[in-house]
């Protein structure tokens, strides 16, 4: 039945116009924003896991700066550790040289005061960004270096955990090191004994934080990798693919130019009833 008040054949024809452009815009705005999902509305569910992993991804950058704060403030201590060791070598020769008789003990313990002099120079200097790992300030310090997400969601800090080893003055060791003397032949054998010591515990000392600064590195690697997986999850969750919106796009095109020409086709439907008047 042909009617002048209802156009079956345009409404039909409207409707799927409508729903082309709707496509359209869908496509237009993956291929602008090079995401499937860019907001609440085009998935909530994939929305939302997608934000708190990179919530988590913004998190791992900071806990990256923290490994490196920590890298490079363990790295000083190493350092700073390994030179006294080799200072404390140096003392060593001057102490074992003490155990002759025919000797100047005196200029061999004014040597032996001035490497002291430089050891506690090391230690007092062996500082980043203001904390001092060898001057006994601190017994431990914490280093942030990972989040930790259980199934429930709830996130818990995990850290890196370095400590101090203290070769002041005021400790141990700048103890022994005050006491060590070869002005007499009995206090040279006694400085032999305490130099063992001395070398022992710098040794020590360099190979704690050698460790520490290793476990740092490998964690901050860790990381990077971690960050870089999560970035892909990411992108395999939101990212449109491109070439599949681009066909899309070129079938969409198409689809419109037909739709308007069948909304066109279907408008002029009521023009044919006029012929039935004349």
């Amino acid at each position: 039945m042909a009617s002048l008040l209802t156009n079956e054949s345009s409404m039909v024809a409207l409707t799927t116009l409508r729903q082309i452009n709707r496509n359209m815009t869908i496509v237009q705005q993956e291929i602008s924003t090079g995401k499937s999902v860019s907001n609440a509305r085009d998935n909530a569910a994939i929305w939302a896991v997608s934000t708190v992993m990179q919530a988590d991804v913004d998190s791992f950058s900071a806990i990256s700066d923290s490994l490196n704060l920590g890298a490079a403030t363990v790295a000083v201590a190493r350092g700073a550790a390994e030179q006294v060791t080799s200072v404390l070598q140096e003392m060593k020769e001057l102490i074992v040289a003490a155990q002759e008789d025919n000797v100047d003990r005196d200029k061999i313990q004014t040597d032996v005061a001035n490497l002291r002099d430089q050891i506690n120079s090391i230690v007092g200097a062996a500082q980043f960004n203001g904390l001092n790992l060898l001057d006994g300030s601190t017994a431990t310090v914490d280093f942030l270096s990972s989040l930790n997400r259980d199934s429930a969601g709830v996130v818990t800090a995990a850290n890196i955990t370095v400590t101090a080893q203290d070769l002041s003055t005021g400790g141990t060791f700048g103890t022994l090191l005050a006491s060590v003397d070869v002005s007499t032949a009995a206090a040279a054998t006694t400085a032999l004994n305490d130099i063992e010591t001395l070398v022992d515990t710098g040794i020590d000392a360099a190979a704690a934080f050698g460790s520490a600064q290793k476990r740092i590195d490998i964690q901050n690697e860790f990381i990077t990798t971690l960050t870089d997986s999560m970035k892909i999850g990411i992108g395999a969750l939101t990212d449109a693919d491109m070439e599949e919106a681009s066909a899309r796009l070129q079938s969409l095109q198409v689809q419109q130019q037909l739709g308007v020409q069948a909304l066109s086709i279907a408008n002029s439907r009521p023009q044919v009833l006029l012929g039935l008047f004349q």
